[in-house]
């Protein structure tokens, strides 16, 4: 068979690549399609690139020259164990593109990485717009090595008050038709959406999602669970117990404000109790959600209500195991200091206690106990500062193709809620007169669906006539009555 050698031998010139006839394989049937230069170029003719060798195994690219997809392909066909009748069986072998040239590159001998050429990437004259990512799963770049910057103001990570697409500019506490659209959002959506709602809002609220470079320079530091363990986090732990508590107010409401039939507050319960079981380590891993949620619920004016928690275990016995036998030792090993806060199965840690010790707070308890309970929560709030990074990405493994719901995801922010507990004009109040206020007025409910009957008897001949007439203001700017809250005058 005739071949084609280089005119000298000693210097390297390119081979011809080899074509195959599609009529048969054999020997005879295969023929020479690529020639010398020397043989097909002449004085004025075009120059004619010269293909490259099929690429073998880990061959070394030696030309940069953009060959044609079919000659690559009839290159390919035409291997060794083709030129005989019966070819050998070979183990594949891809061959890898030829590369494109790059402008202001210099050549690459060796190339181990095959790369696919860029007009090959889609057809001519389409484009595939890849969809935007949520901020949340926005991979953030490598952070240079820097020095130690002071901090220089407290950072807040409440969003701004943008208008809402629920609450007026000025809105009364409790509006009739923002808690009836608001009780068919939550219907609408399985307690595991509605887990991942929190998750995201808690994780906002807390400093571990979201935040700017800005917000790092400014706090010294790079995510917010270390924020809240210095000096210099006091807004944010002030921000994330008023959050804590009013998730808890508002939890509470949810049951306290069904005045329908008893299996209506009992469907209330088993509602919060499967939030709480959606919010657990090893499902969304939200445990600053699952506290607020497992604060409404332990809330003594709603723990008194035996006729609904009789009616719970009752109609839905699942929930009422699931709370009394996993999920109330759980919020009280956390509240200890001594439940599970893995990275892997928690997405965002119970920060509620090393919060409330930093601001001052007294541990409930016996003196022992209560020392045992602050080694134990110190050394927590240590190792949770110190696994920062490792929270931050499971919260983002927790949140990866998620797309919440915008009405319900405003619904859960600390703002949205404070406004609708308080109303526009009474959220300006100090806290802890807003909080026993409001306190108050849970109490007031809860006497009003299930009355106690010595304490019944007892303003009955005090000549209290029941808390339809009950009009003092117990809420800064309204008062509350038998048609609900009324401004004040």
């Amino acid at each position: 068979m005739e071949r084609t050698s280089p005119a000298n031998p000693g210097t390297t010139a390119p081979c011809p690549a080899r074509a195959r006839k599609w009529s048969d394989s054999q020997p005879a049937g295969l023929e020479h399609v690529g020639r010398s230069r020397e043989g097909h170029s002449g004085p004025g003719a075009p120059a004619v690139p010269t293909f490259a060798l099929s690429r073998m195994g880990s061959d070394p690219v030696l030309l940069k020259t953009r060959a044609p997809l079919g000659s690559i392909a009839d290159s390919l066909r035409a291997s060794d164990g083709q030129l005989h009748a019966k070819a050998p069986t070979k183990p594949p072998r891809t061959p890898s593109l030829v590369l494109p040239h790059a402008s202001g590159r210099p050549p690459t001998y060796c190339e181990l990485v095959p790369r696919v050429p860029s007009s090959q990437g889609s057809p001519s004259g389409h484009s595939y717009p890849e969809p935007e990512a949520p901020w949340w799963e926005a991979q953030e770049k490598e952070e240079e090595e820097r020095c130690f910057v002071r901090p220089q103001a407290e950072v807040s990570f409440c969003p701004p008050d943008n208008p809402s697409g629920l609450l007026g500019p000025q809105n009364r506490p409790l509006e009739p038709k923002v808690l009836r659209t608001l009780r068919g959002l939550f219907l609408e959506h399985h307690p595991g959406s509605i887990a991942l709602h929190l998750l995201l809002a808690d994780c906002q609220a807390t400093g571990l999602l979201g935040v700017t470079k800005a917000q790092q320079d400014a706090m010294g530091v790079a995510s917010g669970l270390e924020l809240l363990t210095l000096p210099h986090g006091h807004r944010l732990r002030s921000e994330l117990l008023e959050r804590h508590e009013a998730l808890v107010l508002a939890g509470a409401l949810a049951v306290l404000g069904c005045t329908g039939p008893l299996e209506e507050r009992a469907a209330a319960l088993r509602g919060l109790v499967e939030l709480a079981l959606a919010l657990r380590p090893g499902a969304a891993g939200d445990l600053p959600g699952l506290a607020a949620v497992m604060g409404a619920l332990l809330m003594p004016q709603v723990s008194r209500l035996e006729r609904t928690w009789r009616q719970l275990r009752r109609s839905h016995t699942e929930a009422a195991l699931a709370f009394e036998q996993e999920l109330k030792p759980l919020m009280r090993a956390l509240d200890e200091g001594a439940g599970p806060c893995d990275p892997g199965e928690v997405a965002l840690p119970h920060v509620a206690p090393v919060v409330r010790l930093l601001e001052g707070e007294e541990l409930p308890g016996p003196m022992d106990e209560s020392c045992e309970q602050l080694l134990r929560t110190l050394q927590g709030a240590r190792q949770m500062a110190r696994d920062a990074p490792k929270f931050h990405e499971a919260a983002v493994r927790r949140l990866r193709g998620f797309r919440p719901n915008g009405e319900l995801r405003e619904a859960l922010t600390t703002g949205f809620v404070r406004k609708l507990l308080w109303g526009s004009r009474g959220e300006g109040a100090p806290r802890a007169t807003r909080l026993e206020k409001f306190q108050c007025v849970l109490s007031v409910l809860s006497q009003r669906l299930e009355p106690d009957p010595l304490r019944a008897q007892t303003l009955g001949h005090a000549g209290f006539r029941g808390p339809q007439q009950e009009t003092k203001e117990v809420i800064p700017g309204c008062s509350y009555s038998q048609t609900g809250w009324d401004p004040a005058p």
